[in-house]
């Protein structure tokens, strides 16, 4: 099977797994979330993050941003711009949310946009080298590599349930792996000495 049918199988698979967590039982798991992330994420005054506003059976880590936010944080979030293109404006407490693409809130074009040095990355799949799968839209992968054109390097943290891990993702050279997963049984860091393998 080709890397690209297998990756759309695993995510559709894990998914599936995802949608029928019960919704007390993600409420749950995300406060796990949160509670593992807060300890484990370390992070310098003003380091400016970048998290997300759930969306589907996505954990919800609105918590997790308040507890980093409450040690320092410049938070950020996800909009849409082009099918190519997502930047990161800052979520700002009290500022009004507007709709966004495929049913997000975020904040209004007029909110600062900002390079993120810690970013939460929503995932449909992962495995223990550090290899994720997106939702097939590959926005992403297009934003940490323009932070990569400018010489930066985001601390990458998937953020994950645990049923959504696999053990093993198909992966290509250009693919762009995780330093580490968070999900309701902890906070996990990778082994990226070896770029490829």
């Amino acid at each position: 099977m080709a890397g690209a049918e297998r990756k759309a199988e695993l995510r559709s698979e894990r998914l599936s797994l995802r949608d029928s967590i019960p919704q007390i039982e993600r409420i749950e798991k995300s406060l796990a979330i949160a509670t593992h992330g807060a300890t484990a994420i370390s992070l310098d005054q003003g380091a400016v993050v970048s998290g997300f506003l759930p969306i589907r059976s996505e954990a919800d880590i609105r918590p997790l941003m308040t507890l980093l936010r409450d040690r320092g944080a410049r938070l950020c979030v996800p909009a849409i711009l082009d099918k190519q293109t997502i930047v990161f404006r800052e979520l700002l407490r009290g500022a009004e949310l507007v709709a966004g693409t495929f049913g997000t809130f975020g904040p209004s074009p007029e909110a600062p946009e900002l390079d993120p040095q810690i970013m939460l990355v929503p995932l449909s799949v992962f495995d223990e080298r550090g290899h994720r799968i997106g939702y097939g839209g590959g926005y992403y992968d297009r934003a940490i590599e323009r932070l990569h054109q400018k010489g930066l390097k985001p601390l990458l943290v998937g953020i994950a349930f645990d049923c959504q891990e696999v053990a093993s993702v198909p992966n290509e050279p250009h693919d762009i792996r995780l330093d580490a997963i968070l999900t309701e049984s902890g906070y996990r860091r990778f082994d990226l000495s070896s770029a490829h393998d």
